[in-house]
C-alpha cells in the first residue's frame, strides 16, 4: 500500500511540473486580462458564477497549453537550457499520458462553459484551436508570441459574450491591447532563450528583432499604453483606472532597464513583472467601476 501511495505521488508531482499549476505567473497572465473584460462587461462585480468559471477555465486551459506545448517541443526541449529537465523530455511520463492530460484539461474547462450561453460556447472553440496552435507556429513563424497573445487574450470575447450575451466592438479593443502586451512580455521571455533557438532553428520574436528588441518591445508597450488609454475612455473609467495605466507606464520602463543587457535572469526578471501591470490595471478597473456612479 505505501508502494502503491509512493507511485501515484511521484505520478502526480510529474503531472504537476508537465501542467506547471505550480508555477502560477503563466495562469495569472491569462487571468488578469480575463478579469479585466469580467468587470469592464458588466460594469463592476459580475456574477459569482461567470467568475468562478473563468477563473477555473483559465488555470486549465493554461495548464492545457503547457501539456500541448512539451508535446510539440519534446524533440527540442533537450537543447534548450531552460526546458531539458520537463518530464516528457526526460522520459518520466509518456506521450499517452501527455494527451490524456491534455484532453481530460480541455473536456473539464469545456464543461464549465456550457454553464454560460451559446454564444460563449461557440467561442470556446477557437479558444481550443488557438491553445492548440500555438506550440507548432515556432516551427513556421517569427510571430508565434502573436498566436499566443490571441490565444491568452480570448478570453476577453469570452466574457463580453457571457456577460452580455453579445461581443461589442470596444471589447476587440481590450482583445489587442492585451494582445500586444503578450507580444512584449513573452519577447522577453523569449530572450531568455535566444541563443539555443538560433542554434536549433526555433523562430520567435526575440530571434526576429535581434539587436533592436529593446526598440521593438518599447515601441509594443507604447502601443499598450494608448490602448489602455482609449480603454479608459470607451469605458468612461476615471482617476483610478488613469493612474493604473501611468503605474504600467513606469513598470514598463523599469523592464526595459531591465533587459539593456539581454542577460537572462534580467530578461526573466522582466518577464514576471508583468504579472505586476495585469494586477495593476486589474485594480485600476474595479476601484473605477466601483467608484463611478451608475
Amino acid at each position: 500500500m505505501k508502494t502503491a501511495d509512493t507511485h501515484w505521488r511521484l505520478r502526480l508531482d510529474r503531472y504537476v511540473r508537465l501542467t506547471r499549476i505550480d508555477r502560477p505567473i503563466g495562469w495569472l497572465l491569462v487571468l488578469w486580462p480575463t478579469l479585466w473584460a469580467l468587470w469592464l462587461a458588466a460594469d463592476g462585480l459580475p456574477p459569482l458564477k461567470l467568475l468562478v468559471i473563468f477563473v477555473l477555465g483559465a488555470i486549465l486551459m493554461r495548464s492545457a497549453g503547457c501539456v500541448i506545448n512539451d508535446y510539440a517541443d519534446r524533440h527540442i526541449d533537450r537543447h534548450v537550457q531552460r526546458t531539458r529537465e520537463r518530464p516528457l523530455t526526460t522520459g518520466e511520463v509518456t506521450v499517452r499520458e501527455v494527451w490524456g492530460l491534455f484532453i481530460g484539461l480541455c473536456f473539464t474547462a469545456f464543461v464549465l462553459v456550457l454553464f454560460t450561453n451559446r454564444l460563449t460556447i461557440l467561442l470556446s472553440l477557437a479558444a481550443l484551436g488557438l491553445a492548440s496552435l500555438y506550440p507548432f507556429m515556432k516551427r513556421y513563424t517569427h510571430l508565434p508570441q502573436v498566436v499566443l497573445g490571441a490565444a491568452f487574450g480570448w478570453a476577453i470575447p469570452m466574457a463580453f459574450a457571457a456577460v452580455q450575451g453579445e461581443v461589442p466592438p470596444e471589447a476587440w479593443l481590450v482583445f489587442c491591447t492585451a494582445l500586444v502586451w503578450t507580444v512584449v512580455y513573452d519577447t522577453f521571455y523569449a530572450m531568455v532563450d535566444r541563443e539555443d533557438d538560433l542554434q536549433i532553428g526555433v523562430k520567435s520574436t526575440a530571434v526576429l528583432f535581434g539587436d533592436q528588441d529593446r526598440l521593438f518591445t518599447g515601441t509594443l508597450q507604447a502601443v499598450v499604453v494608448v490602448g489602455l488609454l482609449m480603454m479608459g475612455s470607451r469605458f468612461s473609467l476615471n482617476a483610478f483606472y488613469t493612474a493604473s495605466v501611468v503605474l504600467t507606464a513606469l513598470l514598463f520602463c523599469y523592464q526595459q532597464y531591465l533587459i539593456r543587457y539581454r542577460q537572462r535572469g534580467p530578461c526573466f526578471a522582466a518577464f514576471l513583472n508583468n504579472n505586476w501591470v495585469g494586477m495593476i490595471i486589474f485594480v485600476g478597473i474595479a476601484l473605477a467601476t466601483l467608484t463611478t456612479p451608475s
